[in-house]
Protein backbone atom coordinates (compact mmCIF):
# COMPACT_ATOMS: atom_id res chain seq x y z
CA UNK A 1 0.00 0.00 0.00
CA UNK A 2 2.86 2.52 0.94
CA UNK A 3 4.55 1.60 -2.39
CA UNK A 4 1.52 2.30 -4.68
CA UNK A 5 0.49 5.42 -2.25
CA UNK A 6 3.89 6.61 -3.37
CA UNK A 7 3.75 5.78 -7.42
CA UNK A 8 0.63 7.54 -6.93
CA UNK A 9 1.96 10.84 -5.42
CA UNK A 10 4.72 10.34 -8.18
CA UNK A 11 2.32 10.40 -10.80
CA UNK A 12 0.66 13.49 -9.59
CA UNK A 13 3.37 15.40 -9.08
CA UNK A 14 4.82 14.49 -12.85
CA UNK A 15 0.85 15.59 -14.08
CA UNK A 16 1.60 18.60 -12.17
CA UNK A 17 4.60 19.95 -13.74
CA UNK A 18 4.21 18.28 -17.24
CA UNK A 19 2.08 19.89 -20.08
CA UNK A 20 2.51 23.41 -22.87
CA UNK A 21 4.03 25.07 -20.30
CA UNK A 22 6.72 22.94 -18.28
CA UNK A 23 7.11 23.94 -14.56
CA UNK A 24 10.41 22.79 -12.97
CA UNK A 25 10.60 20.83 -9.64
CA UNK A 26 12.04 23.96 -7.69
CA UNK A 27 9.07 25.94 -9.08
CA UNK A 28 6.69 23.70 -8.12
CA UNK A 29 7.46 23.31 -4.83
CA UNK A 30 7.05 27.01 -4.03
CA UNK A 31 4.14 27.11 -5.69
CA UNK A 32 2.68 23.87 -3.09
CA UNK A 33 4.13 25.91 -0.63
CA UNK A 34 2.36 29.01 -1.30
CA UNK A 35 4.97 31.19 -3.51
CA UNK A 36 5.71 31.56 -6.75
CA UNK A 37 4.44 34.14 -9.30
CA UNK A 38 0.67 34.22 -9.92
CA UNK A 39 0.45 33.10 -13.36
CA UNK A 40 2.67 29.84 -12.54
CA UNK A 41 0.21 29.87 -9.33
CA UNK A 42 -2.47 29.67 -11.83
CA UNK A 43 -1.06 27.19 -14.29
CA UNK A 44 -0.83 24.85 -11.25
CA UNK A 45 -4.23 25.56 -8.78
CA UNK A 46 -6.42 26.66 -11.13
CA UNK A 47 -5.59 23.99 -14.54
CA UNK A 48 -3.55 21.53 -13.79
CA UNK A 49 -4.40 20.41 -9.95
CA UNK A 50 -8.44 20.26 -10.06
CA UNK A 51 -7.63 17.78 -13.39
CA UNK A 52 -5.28 15.76 -11.60
CA UNK A 53 -7.23 15.37 -8.26
CA UNK A 54 -10.70 14.75 -10.58
CA UNK A 55 -8.29 12.23 -12.34
CA UNK A 56 -7.85 10.25 -9.35
CA UNK A 57 -11.10 10.28 -7.52
CA UNK A 58 -12.48 8.74 -11.32
CA UNK A 59 -9.84 6.13 -11.12
CA UNK A 60 -10.26 5.69 -7.40
CA UNK A 61 -14.50 5.11 -7.74
CA UNK A 62 -13.75 3.37 -11.36
CA UNK A 63 -11.19 0.90 -9.36
CA UNK A 64 -13.66 0.56 -6.41
CA UNK A 65 -16.87 -0.23 -8.31
CA UNK A 66 -14.91 -3.00 -10.69
CA UNK A 67 -13.62 -4.92 -7.77
CA UNK A 68 -17.44 -4.86 -6.24
CA UNK A 69 -19.43 -5.79 -9.27
CA UNK A 70 -16.30 -8.95 -9.98
CA UNK A 71 -16.81 -9.91 -6.52
CA UNK A 72 -20.32 -9.46 -6.20
CA UNK A 73 -21.45 -11.27 -9.54
CA UNK A 74 -18.44 -13.92 -9.66
CA UNK A 75 -17.70 -12.95 -12.88
CA UNK A 76 -13.94 -11.70 -13.70
CA UNK A 77 -15.75 -10.04 -16.77
CA UNK A 78 -18.17 -7.92 -14.79
CA UNK A 79 -17.53 -4.28 -15.13
CA UNK A 80 -20.11 -0.39 -15.01
CA UNK A 81 -19.38 -0.83 -18.56
CA UNK A 82 -20.65 -4.23 -19.18
CA UNK A 83 -23.43 -3.67 -16.47
CA UNK A 84 -25.25 -1.14 -18.56
CA UNK A 85 -24.48 1.88 -15.74
CA UNK A 86 -22.12 3.65 -18.13
CA UNK A 87 -24.84 3.67 -20.52
CA UNK A 88 -27.70 4.84 -18.99
CA UNK A 89 -25.44 7.74 -17.23
CA UNK A 90 -24.53 8.55 -21.04
CA UNK A 91 -28.00 8.61 -22.00
CA UNK A 92 -28.75 11.56 -19.67
CA UNK A 93 -25.91 13.05 -20.61
CA UNK A 94 -26.65 13.04 -24.33
CA UNK A 95 -30.12 13.99 -23.87
CA UNK A 96 -29.32 17.53 -22.32
CA UNK A 97 -26.28 18.05 -24.85
CA UNK A 98 -28.56 17.52 -27.40
CA UNK A 99 -31.00 19.80 -26.23
CA UNK A 100 -28.98 22.28 -26.36
CA UNK A 101 -28.00 22.09 -22.41
CA UNK A 102 -23.73 23.19 -21.46
CA UNK A 103 -24.19 24.22 -17.98
CA UNK A 104 -21.54 21.55 -15.81
CA UNK A 105 -24.04 20.52 -12.89
CA UNK A 106 -27.37 19.97 -15.37
CA UNK A 107 -24.98 17.65 -17.33
CA UNK A 108 -23.84 15.66 -14.04
CA UNK A 109 -27.28 15.63 -12.67
CA UNK A 110 -28.54 14.44 -15.80
CA UNK A 111 -26.07 11.46 -16.29
CA UNK A 112 -26.25 10.56 -12.31
CA UNK A 113 -30.36 10.32 -13.35
CA UNK A 114 -29.86 8.11 -15.98
CA UNK A 115 -26.79 6.11 -14.16
CA UNK A 116 -29.88 5.60 -11.53
CA UNK A 117 -32.53 4.31 -13.97
CA UNK A 118 -30.11 2.37 -15.36
CA UNK A 119 -29.55 -0.05 -12.42
CA UNK A 120 -33.27 0.30 -11.64
CA UNK A 121 -34.31 -1.44 -14.49
CA UNK A 122 -31.75 -3.76 -14.46
CA UNK A 123 -32.45 -5.11 -11.59
CA UNK A 124 -36.35 -5.04 -12.43
CA UNK A 125 -35.72 -6.86 -15.75
CA UNK A 126 -33.53 -9.81 -13.46
CA UNK A 127 -36.55 -9.74 -11.20
CA UNK A 128 -38.52 -10.20 -13.71
CA UNK A 129 -36.86 -13.48 -15.05
CA UNK A 130 -37.32 -14.44 -11.61
CA UNK A 131 -33.58 -15.23 -11.01
CA UNK A 132 -32.62 -12.07 -9.88
CA UNK A 133 -30.03 -13.71 -7.15
CA UNK A 134 -28.26 -15.59 -10.37
CA UNK A 135 -25.14 -13.14 -11.45
CA UNK A 136 -25.28 -14.45 -14.46
CA UNK A 137 -29.28 -13.40 -15.50
CA UNK A 138 -27.90 -10.06 -13.46
CA UNK A 139 -24.64 -9.46 -16.15
CA UNK A 140 -26.99 -10.40 -19.04
CA UNK A 141 -29.86 -7.81 -18.20
CA UNK A 142 -26.89 -5.00 -17.83
CA UNK A 143 -25.82 -5.97 -21.23
CA UNK A 144 -28.98 -5.38 -22.78
CA UNK A 145 -29.63 -2.46 -20.87
CA UNK A 146 -26.20 -1.08 -22.60
CA UNK A 147 -27.07 -2.43 -25.70
CA UNK A 148 -30.77 0.00 -25.27
CA UNK A 149 -28.35 2.68 -24.20
CA UNK A 150 -25.86 2.83 -27.12
CA UNK A 151 -28.88 2.56 -29.47
CA UNK A 152 -30.78 5.58 -27.98
CA UNK A 153 -28.07 7.79 -27.59
CA UNK A 154 -27.41 6.88 -31.76
CA UNK A 155 -31.30 8.39 -32.44
CA UNK A 156 -30.54 11.15 -30.47
CA UNK A 157 -27.02 12.30 -32.04
CA UNK A 158 -28.79 11.54 -35.41
CA UNK A 159 -31.23 14.38 -35.23
CA UNK A 160 -29.14 16.84 -33.35
CA UNK A 161 -26.97 19.84 -34.66
CA UNK A 162 -23.49 19.37 -35.52
CA UNK A 163 -22.19 21.38 -32.64
CA UNK A 164 -23.93 19.45 -29.75
CA UNK A 165 -23.09 15.81 -31.60
CA UNK A 166 -19.77 16.77 -31.56
CA UNK A 167 -19.73 18.11 -27.86
CA UNK A 168 -21.76 15.00 -27.47
CA UNK A 169 -19.15 12.54 -28.81
CA UNK A 170 -15.87 14.00 -27.34
CA UNK A 171 -17.99 13.66 -23.93
CA UNK A 172 -18.51 9.96 -24.57
CA UNK A 173 -15.11 9.96 -24.96
CA UNK A 174 -14.04 11.24 -22.34
CA UNK A 175 -12.29 13.68 -21.09
CA UNK A 176 -11.09 15.46 -17.84
CA UNK A 177 -9.91 18.90 -19.83
CA UNK A 178 -12.98 21.13 -18.94
CA UNK A 179 -12.18 19.78 -15.01
CA UNK A 180 -13.10 22.67 -12.13
CA UNK A 181 -13.17 22.27 -8.47
CA UNK A 182 -17.07 21.66 -8.09
CA UNK A 183 -16.68 18.58 -10.25
CA UNK A 184 -14.10 17.49 -7.73
CA UNK A 185 -16.13 18.27 -4.82
CA UNK A 186 -19.22 16.84 -6.55
CA UNK A 187 -17.35 13.47 -7.25
CA UNK A 188 -15.76 13.73 -3.59
CA UNK A 189 -18.57 13.55 -1.93
CA UNK A 190 -20.30 10.35 -4.31
CA UNK A 191 -16.86 8.84 -3.05
CA UNK A 192 -16.83 9.54 0.87
CA UNK A 193 -20.23 8.13 0.72
CA UNK A 194 -19.81 4.69 -1.14
CA UNK A 195 -16.09 4.12 -0.59
CA UNK A 196 -16.33 3.20 3.65
CA UNK A 197 -20.05 1.41 2.93
CA UNK A 198 -17.99 -0.79 -0.03
CA UNK A 199 -15.62 -1.10 2.37
CA UNK A 200 -17.56 -1.96 5.58
CA UNK A 201 -19.63 -4.46 3.23
CA UNK A 202 -16.61 -6.31 1.82
CA UNK A 203 -16.96 -9.50 4.70
CA UNK A 204 -20.39 -10.24 2.25
CA UNK A 205 -18.44 -9.58 -0.85
CA UNK A 206 -15.89 -12.77 0.64
CA UNK A 207 -19.01 -14.72 1.75
CA UNK A 208 -20.47 -13.82 -1.99
CA UNK A 209 -17.37 -15.30 -3.38
CA UNK A 210 -17.77 -18.84 -1.58
CA UNK A 211 -20.96 -19.24 -3.26
CA UNK A 212 -24.91 -18.50 -2.96
CA UNK A 213 -25.13 -21.77 -0.80
CA UNK A 214 -22.01 -20.90 1.47
CA UNK A 215 -23.01 -17.38 1.72
CA UNK A 216 -26.40 -18.12 3.58
CA UNK A 217 -25.04 -21.10 5.89
CA UNK A 218 -22.40 -17.96 6.76
CA UNK A 219 -25.70 -15.73 7.56
CA UNK A 220 -25.18 -13.53 4.46
CA UNK A 221 -28.28 -13.35 2.46
CA UNK A 222 -27.30 -13.54 -1.07
CA UNK A 223 -30.06 -11.64 -3.13
CA UNK A 224 -29.97 -8.92 -0.13
CA UNK A 225 -26.20 -8.20 -0.32
CA UNK A 226 -25.54 -8.58 -4.14
CA UNK A 227 -28.63 -6.14 -4.41
CA UNK A 228 -27.17 -3.89 -1.70
CA UNK A 229 -23.44 -3.63 -3.56
CA UNK A 230 -24.53 -3.52 -7.19
CA UNK A 231 -27.00 -0.79 -6.08
CA UNK A 232 -24.10 1.44 -4.19
CA UNK A 233 -20.88 0.05 -7.00
CA UNK A 234 -23.26 1.31 -9.81
CA UNK A 235 -24.40 4.70 -8.48
CA UNK A 236 -20.45 5.62 -7.91
CA UNK A 237 -19.52 4.31 -11.58
CA UNK A 238 -22.59 6.92 -12.82
CA UNK A 239 -21.05 9.38 -10.62
CA UNK A 240 -17.60 9.16 -12.55
CA UNK A 241 -19.51 9.40 -15.84
CA UNK A 242 -21.13 12.47 -14.71
CA UNK A 243 -17.56 14.02 -14.07
CA UNK A 244 -15.53 12.75 -17.30
CA UNK A 245 -17.70 10.75 -19.20
CA UNK A 246 -16.95 7.10 -20.61
CA UNK A 247 -13.65 6.03 -19.53
CA UNK A 248 -13.84 2.44 -19.73
CA UNK A 249 -11.74 -0.61 -19.16
CA UNK A 250 -10.41 0.37 -15.24
CA UNK A 251 -12.85 -1.10 -13.54
CA UNK A 252 -12.29 -4.15 -15.47
CA UNK A 253 -7.91 -4.16 -15.44
CA UNK A 254 -7.56 -2.53 -12.02
CA UNK A 255 -9.20 -5.61 -9.74
CA UNK A 256 -7.27 -8.16 -11.43
CA UNK A 257 -3.76 -6.54 -10.76
CA UNK A 258 -5.15 -5.78 -7.00
CA UNK A 259 -5.97 -9.35 -6.57
CA UNK A 260 -2.25 -10.56 -7.42
CA UNK A 261 -0.87 -8.08 -5.30
CA UNK A 262 -3.10 -7.81 -1.90
CA UNK A 263 -4.49 -11.74 -2.56
CA UNK A 264 -8.38 -12.41 -2.14
CA UNK A 265 -9.59 -10.89 0.88
CA UNK A 266 -12.15 -8.14 -0.65
CA UNK A 267 -11.39 -5.30 1.95
CA UNK A 268 -7.16 -5.29 0.75
CA UNK A 269 -8.54 -5.60 -3.16
CA UNK A 270 -11.21 -2.98 -2.82
CA UNK A 271 -8.24 -0.74 -0.98
CA UNK A 272 -5.72 -1.10 -3.38
CA UNK A 273 -8.10 -1.14 -6.94
CA UNK A 274 -8.78 2.41 -5.33
CA UNK A 275 -5.21 3.48 -5.47
CA UNK A 276 -3.91 1.51 -8.46
CA UNK A 277 -7.20 2.52 -10.46
CA UNK A 278 -6.17 6.45 -9.48
CA UNK A 279 -2.84 6.04 -10.58
CA UNK A 280 -3.39 4.47 -14.08
CA UNK A 281 -6.36 7.18 -14.63
CA UNK A 282 -3.72 10.30 -13.96
CA UNK A 283 -1.26 8.47 -15.96
CA UNK A 284 -3.44 7.75 -19.03
CA UNK A 285 -4.92 11.38 -18.97
CA UNK A 286 -0.89 12.58 -18.27
CA UNK A 287 -0.14 10.31 -21.99
CA UNK A 288 -3.61 12.25 -23.15
CA UNK A 289 -2.89 15.46 -23.01
CA UNK A 290 1.49 15.27 -24.33
CA UNK A 291 1.27 12.59 -26.88
CA UNK A 292 -0.02 14.81 -29.33
CA UNK A 293 0.87 18.24 -27.52
CA UNK A 294 -0.98 20.46 -28.38
CA UNK A 295 -3.60 18.43 -29.44
CA UNK A 296 -5.48 16.02 -26.92
CA UNK A 297 -6.36 12.25 -27.32
CA UNK A 298 -9.50 11.20 -25.29
CA UNK A 299 -8.94 9.73 -22.12
CA UNK A 300 -11.43 6.68 -22.69
CA UNK A 301 -9.42 5.96 -26.15
CA UNK A 302 -6.15 6.00 -23.94
CA UNK A 303 -7.61 3.42 -21.54
CA UNK A 304 -8.56 1.23 -24.06
CA UNK A 305 -5.60 1.07 -25.55
CA UNK A 306 -4.36 -0.07 -22.39
CA UNK A 307 -7.29 -2.29 -21.45
CA UNK A 308 -8.21 -4.43 -24.82
CA UNK A 309 -5.32 -6.20 -24.87
CA UNK A 310 -5.44 -7.19 -21.06
CA UNK A 311 -8.72 -7.83 -21.69
CA UNK A 312 -7.95 -10.16 -24.66
CA UNK A 313 -5.20 -11.92 -22.56
CA UNK A 314 -7.96 -12.70 -19.77
CA UNK A 315 -10.29 -14.41 -22.33
CA UNK A 316 -6.99 -16.38 -23.16
CA UNK A 317 -6.47 -17.40 -19.64
CA UNK A 318 -9.79 -18.11 -19.02
CA UNK A 319 -10.56 -20.61 -21.45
Amino acid sequence: MLVLVAVLGAAALVALAVGPVAIAPAELWRVLAGGADPVTRAIVLDVRAPRVALAVLVGASLGLSGGVLQGALRNPLAEPYLLGVSGGAAVGAVVVVSMGGTDPSLLALAAFGGGLAAVVVVIWVARASGFQADARVLLMAGVVVGAFANAVIMVLLAGAPAEAARGALWWMMGSLGAAEWRDVARLGLVLALAGPLLLHWARDLDALALGHDAAAALGVSPERAGRQLYLVASLLAAGTVAAAGLVGFVGLLVPHVARALAGARHRAILAVSSIAGATLVVGADLAARTVRAPSELPLGAVTAVIGVPFFLSLLRRMR
